[in-house]
């Protein structure tokens, strides 16, 4: 009976509005007004945690204060995409795990500023290690691609 079921490939395609919640309004809200990337402080383990959260996930306490980050830190992780994903920029893009100064976790946001075009010398200039700085759009609406990271 089994060999008998057929099967339907279907797309949704939702336009929906969500609350982004206290957390998340308070750290979009810095960056759209303000061009600062806040974090939350965990008040037991005492890591500053970004993207910011309402609960320490290592602790399991409420997180307690905003802490303002630093403008640059260092590539903790990255990859560079050169196959097209629907919904995301043309390839080729480079996307990184960045351990922003003050900040104990490390965030993720696109690398712009780059010829990624030959991936041999591209991986030559990002790295694990290499310093980048935050840079942010001229008009930011409060999201997270307000922003991105660009080597130093």
């Amino acid at each position: 009976m089994k060999d008998d079921l057929i099967f339907i490939a279907q797309r949704w395609d939702i336009e929906f509005k969500h609350a982004a919640g206290e957390t998340a309004s308070t750290f979009f809200k810095a960056i759209m007004q303000r061009r600062e990337i806040l974090g939350r402080l965990c008040p037991k383990c005492k890591r500053v945690l970004l993207p910011p959260r309402s609960f320490c996930e290592r602790c399991f306490v409420e997180t307690s204060e905003w802490v303002k980050v630093g403008g640059e830190g260092k590539i903790q992780s990255f990859t560079i995409v050169y196959e097209k994903f629907e919904g995301l920029p043309p390839p080729p893009y480079a996307i990184a795990y960045v351990l922003l100064d003050g900040a104990s976790t490390a965030m993720v946001n696109f690398v712009k500023g780059l010829d990624l075009n030959n991936l041999d010398q591209a991986i030559k200039k990002i790295k694990i290690g290499a310093k980048v700085k935050v840079a942010f759009k001229r008009k930011r609406e409060g999201r997270i691609t307000d922003f991105w990271y660009e080597l130093v």
